[in-house]
C-alpha cells in the first residue's frame, strides 16, 4: 500500500518550487492564485528571498504548504491508500487527500501561521531536540522541571524534540544530559510550537477551522494527535485544532501506518527530512523516496 507523508517547519530553502513554477502551468496558476490569496507575492520570497526570509512563522508554513501541495497536485500517478504531514504537512496531506480544497487550505494554514507568531511574541519560548533516550524518561524529566517543558514531537525512536518556556527547556537539556542524552540541542525557531504556550492561538485558528468546508478524504489521514487514520471531517477537524498545542506523535503515526499495510512512503514537498526519520522508524523493509 502507497502512503504519502507531507514535511512540516523547518524544510524550506532559498528558490523553492520555482521549477515547478516556470515549467508547469497548472503549478504556475497555483502559485499566482496564492499569492492573490495572501494579499502579497509570497512567490517572490520563496525563489529569491534569503535563508532568513524564509524563517518568517508567517511566511514559512504558507511556502511549505504551497511547495508541497502544489507538487502533489502536479503527480500524474498521485494515488494514495494513506497520508500524513508532520505538524504543518498535516495541512497539506489534508488538501492532497481532497478533505479541503487547494484555497480553503491556504487560508488556514495563513490564519495559523499568524496566530502562531503572535503566541511567540506573547509568550517567548524554545525547542531542543533531544537524542538517544526512550521517550518515557524524556516525558518524566520533564515533568519533574519548573515551569512549562513538554515533549513536543516524537520524530522517531531516539529522537524526541522537547518545547516550552526558555529557562524550562534549558533545564531540561541538563537534565536530560545528566540522565544519558547524547545530545540536547537548542532549536533554532521562533517559539515553543506543540505545547500549552501555543493556547493564545487557538481562538483564531478555531474560527477558522469552524468556517472551512471539509469533506471526507479519499483516503484514511494519519492526524499528528492520535497517531491513527481518520476519514471523518468533524473528527478531523477536532484534531486539527488540538495539534496546535498537542505532541506530533510522528513515531507512532508510521508505526500505525505500517502496521496497516503501507509498504512504500512517498515524502511529498521540500527537503528530505521525513524519509530519513521513516527509515529510522521502520523494523520492517519499506520503499522509501520523495519528490521534491
Amino acid at each position: 500500500m502507497k502512503a504519502y507523508v507531507f514535511p512540516g517547519q523547518g524544510s524550506q530553502f532559498p528558490g523553492m518550487a520555482k521549477d515547478l513554477y516556470d515549467n508547469n502551468p497548472v503549478a504556475h496558476q497555483m502559485l499566482e492564485r496564492a499569492n492573490e490569496i495572501l494579499g502579497f507575492r509570497i512567490t517572490d520570497i520563496m525563489f529569491e528571498g534569503t535563508a532568513d526570509d524564509l524563517k518568517q512563522t508567517k511566511v514559512t508554513q504558507p511556502a511549505i504548504f504551497l511547495h508541497s501541495v502544489v507538487l502533489a497536485k502536479c503527480l500524474d500517478d498521485f494515488h494514495p491508500d494513506m497520508v500524513a504531514g508532520h505538524s504543518l504537512g498535516e495541512f497539506s496531506a489534508l488538501v492532497a487527500a481532497g478533505a479541503m480544497d487547494f484555497e480553503e487550505g491556504l487560508k488556514l494554514v495563513s490564519i495559523r501561521a499568524k496566530a502562531m507568531q503572535k503566541a511567540c511574541e506573547m509568550q517567548p519560548g524554545s525547542m531542543a531536540a533531544i537524542i538517544a533516550l526512550p521517550a518515557a524518561t524524556v516525558e518524566e524529566v520533564c515533568a519533574e522541571c519548573e515551569g512549562v517543558v513538554v515533549a513536543a514531537n516524537y520524530n522517531c525512536n531516539g529522537q524526541i524534540v522537547i518545547s516550552g518556556e526558555k529557562a524550562a527547556v534549558e533545564a531540561a537539556c541538563e537534565k536530560l544530559k545528566a540522565a544519558g542524552a547524547k545530545r540536547a540541542l537548542v532549536l533554532p525557531v521562533g517559539g515553543a510550537f506543540h505545547s500549552p504556550l501555543m493556547e493564545p492561538a487557538r481562538a483564531e485558528l478555531a474560527e477558522g477551522i469552524e468556517k472551512a468546508v471539509f469533506s471526507v478524504p479519499v483516503c484514511p489521514v494519519y492526524q499528528n494527535v492520535t497517531a491513527r487514520p481518520s476519514t471523518d471531517p468533524a473528527e478531523i477537524k477536532a484534531n486539527l485544532l488540538a495539534q496546535l498545542t498537542s505532541p506530533v506523535r510522528w513515531t507512532q503515526s508510521v508505526e500505525n501506518m505500517i502496521a496497516d499495510g503501507a509498504d512504500s512512503f512517498t515524502e511529498v514537498g521540500p527537503g528530505k527530512v521525513l524519509q530519513g526519520l521513516v527509515a529510522k522508524i521502520a523494523t520492517t523493509p519499506v520503499a522509501i523516496d520523495g519528490v521534491c
